[in-house]
C-alpha cells in the first residue's frame, strides 16, 4: 500500500486537482450571472445646454452586472451575494446571440435618453417635437413566422409597400390579409433597411388572424428645443430613463432632489409612463450600497420584489413620471 501512494503519484493528482479547480474558475458555463453593482450618480453623465448642475442632493441610475457565469459559479450559486443564475433562453430573444443583444441593449440606452429628455423637457414647459416613424418591435415569439428573421428593435416602415406609422396601422394592414399570404415588411435595423418575406400563421384565436409573431410599440423621431447629451459608457438596456428624465429636469432649474441622494429605475415612455425592469433585486442592493435616501422603482411586481431586498430603504412605487416628482416633493427636505 505505501508502495502505491508515492510522492510522484500525490504530485500528479494534486495537478489534477489544480487544473480541475482552475477549469471551474475560469471555463464559463452556458448560464448567466446577474451581479449588484453600486449605485451610480448621474449628473457626470449628462450635459443639458444652459443647464445647471444640482448642488445639493443627487439622482443615482442603478444597473446590473451580467456576464456568462463560470462552471464554479453555475454549481454553487451562492458563490456571491445577490447573485442569480439564468439560463441563455432567458437573456437572449429568440433568434439572437449575444453580440446581438449587446447591441439591442446599447441601442435601447441610446433611445432612452432621448425619450427621457423629452420627457424632462416638456415637463419644464418646452416645445418638444415627437413624430411617429414606424413600429418598433419588441419581442418575438418563439416558432412563428417573424423568428430567426427579424429581430427586437427592428422597426417596420411598411407592409407590402404600404407605409405604417404605428402599431394601428399594423394591425389594420394585417386585417386584410388571410392567414398564409405572404407579406413583405420592410424593416429598419440599425443604418440597414431590408425586406422579409413572411408567410403568416394563424393567430389561434376565434375568428383566427393572420400573425407572424411579434410585440410591436411606436417608434418615435424626437426633437430637442434644448441640446442634452447623457453618456452612459457602455452601460445598455432602457432601465435608467427614469433617472436620467429626473436628472436633465433638475438640470433645467428644477428642485427634484430636495437635498435627499434618490436612487431610481424604470424605461420611461414617451408619454411618461415608467415600464417595468429586469434585475429589480440587485438594483435594490446597489441603491443600498451607495446609501440612497430613497429608492423609485416601476410599480406592481418591481415594486414588491424591491422591498424583499429593501432593507430598510425607503422604496417609492410610481408608474409616471409626474407621480415621481409628487412623491420626492414629500420627502423631508435635507440641507
Amino acid at each position: 500500500m505505501r508502495r502505491l501512494v508515492t510522492p510522484g503519484r500525490l504530485l500528479v493528482v494534486g495537478i489534477v486537482l489544480l487544473a480541475v479547480f482552475l477549469g471551474l474558475l475560469t471555463l464559463q458555463s452556458d448560464d448567466y450571472i446577474f451581479l449588484p453593482d453600486k449605485a451610480h450618480p448621474v449628473a457626470p453623465l449628462v450635459k443639458v445646454k444652459g443647464g445647471h448642475k444640482p448642488t445639493d442632493g443627487a439622482v443615482y441610475f442603478v444597473d446590473v452586472v451580467v456576464r456568462k457565469a463560470t462552471l464554479l459559479e453555475q454549481l454553487l450559486g451562492g458563490i456571491h451575494k445577490g447573485a442569480d443564475l439564468y439560463p441563455a433562453s432567458a437573456i437572449n430573444p429568440p433568434g439572437v446571440d449575444d453580440k446581438q443583444r449587446r447591441t439591442i441593449d446599447l441601442e435601447d440606452m441610446k433611445r432612452s435618453q432621448v425619450v427621457a429628455a423629452a420627457v424632462a423637457e416638456k415637463a419644464a414647459g418646452k416645445k418638444v417635437v415627437m413624430r411617429a416613424i414606424g413600429t418598433r418591435i419588441v419581442a418575438i415569439e418563439p416558432k412563428k413566422p417573424a423568428d430567426g428573421k427579424l429581430q427586437p428593435d427592428d422597426v417596420i416602415l411598411d407592409l407590402d409597400g404600404k407605409r405604417v406609422n404605428t402599431p394601428r396601422d399594423v394591425f389594420n394592414a394585417m386585417k386584410r390579409r388571410k392567414v398564409g399570404d405572404v407579406v413583405a415588411f420592410t424593416v429598419q435595423r440599425g443604418k440597414r433597411t431590408l425586406v422579409e418575406k413572411l408567410k403568416t400563421v394563424s393567430s389561434g384565436t376565434t375568428p383566427a388572424r393572420p400573425i407572424i409573431g411579434v410585440l410591436l410599440e411606436t417608434a418615435y423621431d424626437i426633437r430637442l428645443p434644448i441640446p442634452v447629451t447623457i453618456d452612459a459608457g457602455n452601460v445598455g438596456g432602457p432601465s435608467a430613463g427614469l433617472a436620467f428624465t429626473l436628472d436633465v429636469y433638475e438640470e433645467l432649474g428644477r428642485d427634484v432632489t430636495h437635498g435627499n441622494k434618490i436612487a431610481a429605475t424604470g424605461e420611461i415612455n414617451p408619454d411618461g409612463s415608467v415600464g417595468p425592469i429586469g434585475g429589480i433585486k440587485q438594483k435594490t442592493i446597489g441603491a443600498r450600497q451607495a446609501h440612497v435616501d430613497a429608492f423609485l422603482v416601476p410599480a406592481g411586481e418591481n415594486a414588491r420584489d424591491a422591498r424583499k431586498y429593501a432593507d430598510g430603504l425607503r422604496i417609492i412605487p410610481v408608474e409616471t413620471f409626474p407621480q415621481a416628482l409628487r412623491a420626492l416633493a414629500t420627502l423631508p427636505p435635507k440641507a
